[in-house]
């Protein structure tokens, strides 16, 4: 059947009254059968405005991820069939509301015709995308004390701005005074008073000048936000994690794997990416010494 003989149908179809008859969720509708198996369920025989029609659906997967539908009018009848893949919400997404966007803009139109069904996908695509922005927006509830920011290096050299050594780049990593990453921490006491950074018993930690003032802080920095219901996760690491995952990708690495063991997944994904780093396999580098 060629395409403009279904969409003249169709066309004739959008200007009538319409009636669903079936979608593929188990939960939509009731009557579905298959009593003898959980799994499996059907509808035998349905009307539609040229003949009849059945489908049946059997569910594989723990969640299901496909959808379908069946619309129909006096001259017509619309059957979208939506394979899932990595989770249920984008063909639930496309059975609610693509069928609605194709009828609303045939009716504008006057007709039906190729470029409103391509309408119809780009307004469901585009609202689609709309509501992952809202739900899988990633929001920093951190913000790193680390000299290899520019914005911390930035700060540190306004308030020592008579010290030309405030932050050294030193074997090709931004430290404070040579020594340390971090621009905020409890302890440290050699960087933050004079009498710990001239004391000889701890010649790891002596500077060679005392300090005018302390080079690094313990106030912290505080971030306050709202849990919203449609925040999905929270993810919370030290640095050991953040060197080797952005942010985008422990959170795609979260949000499409299931729970179960997330937190060692996340680890061992980190680890694989710390051992391409490294130019060995993962396996090598579990057997590196500790330190």
């Amino acid at each position: 059947m060629r395409m403009f003989s279904w969409l003249g149908r169709t066309a004739s179809s959008c200007l009538s009254p319409l009636s669903q008859y079936a979608r593929m969720n188990k939960d939509d509708e009731e009557g579905l059968g298959g009593e003898d198996d959980a799994l499996l369920w059907s509808k035998d025989l349905e009307k539609h405005s040229h003949g009849e029609f059945s489908f049946a659906v059997v569910q594989a997967n723990a969640v299901l991820e496909d959808q379908s539908q069946v619309e129909t009018g006096r001259h017509a009848t619309f059957v979208g069939v939506y394979d899932g893949h990595g989770g249920p919400d984008a063909s639930r997404y496309i059975s609610d509301h693509l069928f609605g966007h194709l009828l609303r803009l045939a009716r504008e139109k006057g007709a039906m015709s190729e470029d409103v069904l391509r309408t119809a996908f780009s307004e469901t695509e585009n609202g689609f995308l709309t509501l992952v922005r809202r739900a899988y927006a990633i929001r920093p509830l951190t913000r790193d004390h680390n000299a290899s920011m520019e914005e911390v290096r930035k700060e540190l050299r306004n308030l020592h701005p008579e010290d030309s050594e405030i932050v050294v780049m030193k074997q090709g990593v931004w430290r404070i005074k040579g020594i340390i990453q971090v621009s905020r921490s409890i302890g440290d006491a050699y960087l933050k008073r004079p009498e710990f950074s001239l004391d000889p018993s701890f010649p790891r930690f002596h500077l060679p000048e005392p300090l005018r003032r302390p080079v690094l802080r313990a106030d912290p920095a505080i971030v306050t936000r709202e849990l919203q219901p449609n925040d999905k996760f929270l993810i919370f690491a030290s640095d050991g994690l953040w060197e080797y995952l952005t942010n985008q990708e422990a959170v795609e690495l979260v949000y499409n794997s299931p729970r179960v063991g997330i937190a060692r997944r996340l680890l061992i994904w980190a680890m694989e990416k710390a051992a391409k780093t490294r130019q060995m396999p993962y396996s090598e580098i579990k057997k590196l010494d500790q330190g």
